[in-house]
């Protein structure tokens, strides 16, 4: 798919049938995550796959938005690992990881692959119900499977402000 088709046709899918991603998919989704760029090229990145009945309900016990996945994402950075920049009022572990994550929704997209970035639950509370260690800190979760039938975008999908609205020459 051109990547033009791919950002536009993307949608955070809401509801998922049984059908599993295949091995094959999952690994080319990791590894777009995998390239994607990092301050100072820390890759300071940590992701973890979870498809175990055991996983899956934790996932469900922090939030009511896995809508059915049979793979979950956890994208998690290493807190000990980031770039201070200037003024030391932030680091890299949130825009690198955020990157990364947006790396493999849109190959997850290209490779026919639904998605819904998650984050509404608690990070420190899914963090510990995974037993991630203390220095990694959850910045999403990733719904991957194959939309249930009859599933799509919102109506408001293909809805956007004009670029004059969100853009400004200085």
């Amino acid at each position: 798919m051109e990547f033009k088709e791919v950002i536009k046709a993307r949608y955070s899918c809401k509801k998922y049938g049984d059908r599993k991603v295949a091995p094959e998919k999952i690994q080319a989704i990791l590894e777009a995550g995998r390239l994607a760029p990092t301050a100072k090229n820390l890759q300071e990145q940590h992701v973890y796959v979870i498809q175990s009945a055991e996983g899956l309900s934790k996932i469900d016990e922090v939030t009511p938005c896995r809508y059915g996945a049979q793979t979950v994402l956890v994208v998690a950075f290493d807190k000990t690992n980031v770039f201070t920049y200037p003024g030391e009022k932030r680091d890299s572990g949130i825009e690198d990881a955020s990157i990364v994550a947006t790396h493999m929704i849109l190959a997850a997209a290209d490779e026919g692959v639904d998605s819904c970035w998650l984050n509404n639950f608690d990070p420190d509370k899914l963090a510990a119900s995974l037993g991630l260690p203390e220095n990694e800190e959850i910045l999403m979760a990733m719904d991957l499977g194959y939309a249930a039938e009859g599933t799509g975008p919102l109506p408001n999908h293909n809805s956007r402000k004009p670029l004059t609205e969100t853009v400004t020459y200085l």
